[in-house]
């Protein structure tokens, strides 16, 4: 029983992390002049930025969302989503259904997927 307490404590913490502020100096900047500072800072500017800017960060050649969260935020699964999310609309839930899994999952200690 301990080992599964320590795992859910764990997995409470990578959850957390997920939605923490990144550095300074590991901020996104948008092509809009957002700045871009966690995941829901990410979800709102996906809400509101322009397809054009969107499209400038996330395309077929480009994937500036899924490098960003895999390589600064660290929750690979979120990026995975995102690599395919070529529609502002969808990116936007994608953000929103992994900020309210990751919430749930730092609020009762359940298992990161």
């Amino acid at each position: 029983m301990a080992i599964k307490q320590k795992q859910e404590a764990k997995q409470e913490q990578e959850a957390l992390k997920f939605l923490s502020e990144v550095l300074k100096e590991q901020v996104f900047y948008c092509a809009d002049g957002r700045i871009l500072k966690d995941m829901n800072d990410l979800e709102e500017a996906l809400d509101v930025m322009s397809d054009e800017t969107f499209a400038y960060h996330s395309n077929r050649e480009k994937k500036d969302f899924s490098t960003w969260v895999a390589d600064v935020i660290g929750d690979k699964k979120l990026a995975e989503a995102l690599e395919d999310a070529l529609e502002r609309d969808l990116a936007a839930e994608i953000v929103a259904g992994r900020i309210t899994c990751l919430t749930k999952m730092s609020a009762c200690g359940l298992r990161v997927e």
